[in-house]
């Protein structure tokens, strides 16, 4: 299976691609463990069905010290024990962060007020960044159908 188009190859979305990049660099330097970041970014992906994406975030949450079981339990983390209840405002600000066609007036004051008992405004701002950034790779992959399962850590330095 090929991609429509080699996000690569183009001049135009391969410079558009390299900035998107970079400000998600960024975000490794907030305070936000790199698990936690994984985490939503792994969630974000699984709801839009990016294939290619849900491929990457497993691999680098694993690499940032997540366990199989964390990992396989995302997709339901409601029901799931092993997750913090930080971890969790993440996860629900992400889920309402993606699916703002699904929710009237998008993210909820509740979950806000949720996440805001766990993180500080620096935090927020970095969780927020993060979720509007992978939503943005999401599209970019399944609109050119990027293929899933032969990423590598840290392939894109």
């Amino acid at each position: 299976m090929d991609a429509r188009l080699n996000l690569f190859a183009d001049p135009v979305v391969s410079k558009a691609v390299k900035h998107v990049s970079a400000a998600g660099r960024v975000l490794a330097e907030s305070s936000i463990p790199m698990a936690t970041q994984e985490l939503v970014r792994l969630r974000a992906s699984q709801i839009n069905g990016c294939g290619f994406c849900t491929d990457m975030h497993t691999k680098e949450a694993t690499a940032a010290g997540e366990t199989p079981v964390r990992l396989n339990l995302v997709a339901t983390w409601r029901e799931a024990t092993v997750f913090t209840d930080a971890e969790r405002a993440a996860l629900e600000l992400a889920e309402q962060g993606t699916r703002i066609a699904d929710a009237a007036g998008g993210v909820s004051d509740e979950v806000w007020a949720n996440a805001r008992k766990h993180y500080d405004d620096g935090q927020l701002a970095a969780l927020v960044a993060g979720i509007a950034l992978i939503n943005a790779f999401n599209r970019l992959n399944v609109i050119v159908q990027q293929p899933a399962g032969d990423y590598h850590v840290g392939m894109f330095g």
